[in-house]
Parts: C-alpha cells; structure tokens; sequence
C-alpha cells in the first residue's frame, strides 16, 4: 500500500462568515476555504501524519485551481482528481454563524462539477494501493457521481480494500427520502465501517426515531464489521460485529459554529483505527478532534494536529478526574 485511505466524492469551496452574530442578509465579508465532506477528511488525515489521497472531479475555474492546489499542498494526493471541461463551476457554500447554536448554510449546488464524477474516470489502480476507500453519502445523490461511487466500492471489494461509509447527508442533494434510503442502504450494507449521527441513521432507514439497537441489528446481517454512531453532546457508540459496545463521552468546547465536527471526528477516528490504537481511543481521537473544529472559523484549515489532539484529551480528562476526586471529598 502507498497510501492508507482514498476518499472519493465532494470538494467544494466553503465561504465562512467572517462577521459574527448577525444574519447572512447582513454579513459582507467572508474568508474562503476548501470544503466538502470527503475532502476534509482526506486533509484531516493529511494533517494527522497519514497519507491520504482523493478522487474526484474540479470546475476548469479559478475555485478548481485553489482546491486542487490546497489540497496538494496539504498533503493530499491528488492524482486522482479529474477537471471537467464542459464548463460546469465549483460547488459554494456560504455559512452564517448568528450564534454558537445557530448556524446555517446556504448551498450552490446546480450543476456542481463534482456531480458530473463519471465512473470511467475511476482508476483501478489507485484504489488497489489503498488500505481504505472513503465513501461520502453525498457523492451517491446524483447521477453520474452515484455510478463512480458505486464502481469505486466493487473496485474495493474486488481488491480488498476496505470501505468506510461516511454518511455525510445533506437534504438540498436528494430528490426524496426514499432514494436517500436506498441507495444509503446498498452503500453500507456493503460497507466495512459506517459512521455518521443518529439523525443520518434514521434517513438511511427512512423513519425518525431509530434505536441503535435496531440500526446495528440490521446492519450486521450484511458486511459492516463496526458501526459508529453519534448523538452529538451525549457523546458517540462504537457496536462492533463481535458484540462490544463502546462509548465515547463528548468533550467540551468554546463552540464558534457547528458545521466541520462530523469531518473532523471521522478523519481522527480514523487515524487512531489505522495506527491500532483501539477503538476507545479512537472514540477519544474523534470527539477531541471535533471540539477543536467548532472552536474554530473554518473546517478544513482548521483540521488538529496529533499533538493538538492529545493535549485536549489529557486536560479534559484531568478536569474530570479532579472533579470527581472534589466531589468524592465532599461526600
């Protein structure tokens, strides 16, 4: 292998608020970033020490070049990259941060070169030096992106490489819930690892209000080996196939906004799973890693290093020792 994880679907450039605490119709200034689910993973795990790499396809614009260059100087192998000639224009997205819980963003999708993914621009032999392929729900809310998606996952399977599926759902892509579902579906049901939030489970299941029980009951008649699931300040759930149950408690944060956790959490997880270091660690690794992102104006630029990382951990859990050590004095 000469990389450990590929990622394969959105980058988009991310147009983050720089004014804070008013309404989009009263912002004027924003600061530009790369964005994009898998995209931000593939950084992530860039920064962390990993090499990563990315499929997909950019605008032939001047949003295009700076993504691509971005992404390469971060670390990212971009040889999978294909540009689309045909005049399609790169995904944007704006965001507004009225308050620490209340941000929105508002999407330009429509034609966005990144749908336009045709599966014959998929390489075999990149996937094949993978040790992970990083599937992006978004990726399979249009066609032809669905089909390059679906082409990358048989490739994987073909070749042992394993899949993690990152539900990433995003309401303005899908034309219905039921097609949300099934294609969610086929993709985990297919699927090494499938992580996203409670709300995502239940668009993959197409009902609200799911149980983990139910969900991981399914999911574990097919493939998926480990199933993460994450219910924000309750913290998150790791169910493997053999039966432990792990829980991953939710760290505290000076919170900016809210958009960049679900990345954040999944590259960190990731890398703690890809150096063995457990899943417990790996649940620590990923709610630290989200904590420093809400801290902060962007995603991508914002992805922590490991030492970043490991000192949040280490203060927060001092805190809570110490607490607890007070509170056992006390009674």
């Amino acid at each position: 292998m000469s990389l450990d994880l590929i990622a394969i679907g959105r980058a988009c450039i991310d147009l983050n608020a720089v004014e804070y605490n008013r309404p989009m119709e009263d912002t004027l200034t924003f600061s530009k970033y790369v964005g994009g689910s898998p995209a931000n993973i593939a950084i992530g795990l860039a920064r962390l020490g990993l090499r990563a790499g990315f499929i997909g396809k950019l605008a032939d614009d001047q949003h295009g070049r700076f993504i691509s260059r971005y992404m390469s100087e971060a670390g990212v192998d971009t040889s999978g990259l294909t540009v689309d000639r045909e005049g399609r224009k790169t995904g944007l997205a704006f965001t507004e941060i009225i308050s620490p819980d209340e941000c929105s963003i508002m999407m330009y999708r429509d034609e966005a070169a990144d749908l336009f993914l045709r599966p014959e621009e998929v390489d075999e032999n990149y996937i094949r030096q993978a040790g992970i392929l990083l599937v992006s729900g978004t990726g399979l809310s249009r066609s032809p992106s669905r089909e390059a998606v679906l082409k990358a996952l048989q490739i994987a399977r073909r070749n042992g490489v394993k899949v993690v599926f990152e539900l990433d759902y995003r309401p303005y892509t899908w034309a219905s819930p039921e097609e949300t579902a099934l294609y969610y579906s086929l993709v985990a049901e297919l699927s090494d690892i499938v992580i996203g939030t409670r709300d995502e489970f239940d668009k993959l299941e197409n009902h609200i209000g799911g149980s983990n029980e139910d969900t991981i009951q399914q999911l574990f008649r097919h493939q998926p080996q480990l199933v993460v699931i994450k219910h924000g300040v309750d913290g998150s759930y790791a169910y493997a196939r053999t039966g432990e149950v792990y829980r991953g408690r939710a760290y505290k944060a000076q919170v900016l906004k809210t958009f960049g956790a679900g990345d954040s959490y999944a590259a960190a997880f990731l890398y703690a799973l890809i150096n063995d270091m457990g899943i417990t660690a790996a649940l620590q690794f990923g709610s630290a890693a989200a904590a420093i992102v809400v801290s902060k104006h962007s995603s991508s630029a914002a992805m922590p290093g490991v030492a970043d990382i490991e000192a949040l951990i280490a203060a927060q859990e001092a805190a809570a020792t110490d607490a607890q050590s007070s509170l056992t004095g006390k009674e």
